[in-house]
């Protein structure tokens, strides 16, 4: 059984611990690597890597940086199936999904190869009499990421592409349950010519993340998850004096109304909702039927949901794949079942599914669960499971209060054909990331993605123009050259203080 290793100074290293944890592949419910959990032994020396580089990379010319990037580009392009397959056999999302993670991450390795364009800075000439003012950005130093199990390719690329081509150093602590694609797209920075330090990996749990958020040569951190692991983060963090981005949980509606074309909502709905088993932070988890679209609307729902294909995420013919773990399985479950205890209806039902040949995977059906009042605790807590609760709503004004009563902001959507109606809602709604017709509005690499209310702790989003922003501080420089009537006489004195 292959051991995961940390990534240090360019090598992989067992660290300085004995504790390992099982990595599964959740189609066949069986273990197949363990990954080294780090000791704070272990962070100290890729934290001191990365300060050590630091110094050099921070002064590496724009054109060094962008070449490292480029290269990095076409590395990643030219592998994309290795690392979907990477994703697939670890997360469990079928190769279609795993490589749309991979394009997707590629955006922004893509948006920080243009690096020199992003760091110009400004100038204005002659401010004052004889006087310039002009400012630059600097890297920070060592900066963190920490990020979550449901996109291992995507999400880091989200942050250390930018952080490193603006000059800083990196240390990625990915999720434990797939680490191995950090670990392959390692080896991919050091053939693109990163410098030894640059870049480096230590897998394991809240040691290892305390670790990081109380090293005192950390600089900034950033962090996708869990809201309640979001909040610690961003409060440890703080309280340690570093400048900090904390992507939190989310629960995304979908506003349908009456006059929008509902096979065509359904559909969306139905991918936003099922696509990579639910398992991501921009899913719609909660549809709002307005009015008169409720029923035709549930009923298209629930014969496409029926018509999905689950299977093994390597089997060509899937279409969803298994949850993550036994323990997520079980737990979406015992959601679905609270659902249906406090009066909800299961129209479509993906508790206990087996897959031929696949019968100790960690399946769980497409399901829709129709009546779901916001009371219920299938409505108030993020599944992240292939699950769609059905709300109804007398108006689009009383759908957008629905949203905005809900403590999380991530992301919504409304599918309707009515200008007016979408642009109340685009204005209305208190969401980070608004999609109209569009089920899951994840916004391009140039643009930076990032939510509000309980989805976001902090002020800066994720990539685009606000990732640089994070990445870099800013230096101001007023300057005069006063002019020089004549030379100085030179003298072969010795020099004196008069």
């Amino acid at each position: 059984m292959a051991t995961i290793e940390h990534w240090i100074d360019g090598e992989f290293t067992a660290g300085s611990g004995g504790r390992r944890a099982p990595v599964f592949n959740p189609a066949t419910g069986r273990q197949q690597h363990e990954v080294v959990l780090a000791t704070e032994a272990d962070v100290d020396a890729a934290v001191t890597a990365a300060r050590v580089a630091f110094e050099s990379w921070s002064q590496a010319s724009l054109s060094k940086r962008t070449k490292v990037m480029f290269n990095f580009r076409e590395l990643v392009n030219a592998r994309v199936k290795e690392i979907a397959e990477i994703v697939s056999d670890e997360h469990g999302k079928v190769l279609s999904d795993a490589a749309g993670e991979v394009q997707r991450g590629l955006e922004v390795i893509e948006f920080a190869c243009g690096i020199p364009q992003l760091l110009k800075g400004e100038y204005s000439d002659q401010a004052s009499t004889g006087v310039d003012v002009f400012s630059f950005r600097e890297p920070l130093g060592v900066c963190v990421g920490i990020t979550p199990f449901n996109f291992p390719a995507m999400v880091p690329m989200w942050m250390y592409p930018v952080a490193i081509a603006c000059g800083n150093t990196f240390v990625l602590k990915p999720s434990e349950r797939d680490p191995s694609a950090s670990n392959y797209v390692a080896g991919l920075l050091q053939e693109a010519g990163l410098p030894d330090g640059v870049f480096n990996i230590v897998h394991g749990d809240k040691t290892a993340v305390d670790g990081l958020l109380h090293h005192p040569d950390v600089a900034a951190v950033s962090f996708v998850g869990s809201t309640p692991i979001a909040r610690y983060i961003h409060e440890q963090a703080n309280a340690h004096g570093k400048r900090v981005q904390a992507l939190g949980g989310a629960k995304n509606h979908a506003i349908i109304l009456p006059d929008a074309d509902l096979e065509y909502a359904a559909g969306h709905l139905t991918a936003a909702a099922f696509g990579s088993a639910g398992e991501r932070c921009m899913a719609i988890s909660a549809a709002v039927a307005v009015g008169g679209a409720g029923d035709t609307l549930v009923d298209l729902v629930n014969r496409k949901a029926g018509e999905v294909v689950v299977g093994s995420g390597r089997d060509p013919a899937s279409e969803m794949g298994p949850v993550v773990t036994a323990a997520a399985k079980q737990r979406i479950e015992g959601l679905i079942d609270s659902g249906e205890r406090a009066g909800a209806k299961v129209t479509v039902d993906g508790r206990g599914l087996t897959v031929p040949g696949y019968e100790e995977g960690f399946f769980v059906g497409p399901t829709v669960i129709d009546q779901v009042d916001p009371s219920m605790e299938v409505y108030t807590e993020e599944i992240f499971g292939p699950v769609l609760s059905v709300v109804r709503a007398d108006t689009v004004d009383a759908a957008i209060d629905l949203i905005n009563s809900n403590p999380y902001g991530n992301g919504t959507a409304i599918f309707t054909s009515s200008g007016e109606a979408a642009r109340r809602f685009q204005r209305g709604v208190r969401v980070g990331m608004i999609g109209i017709n569009v089920p899951i509005p994840v916004p391009m690499a140039y643009y930076s993605f990032g939510g509000w209310k309980d989805s976001l702790f902090g002020d800066k989003h994720v990539h685009g123009p606000e990732g640089v922003s994070f990445y870099t501080r800013a230096k101001v420089v007023t300057s005069r050259w006063p002019h020089v009537s004549h030379a100085y006489d030179a003298s072969l004195q010795f020099p004196t203080a008069s």
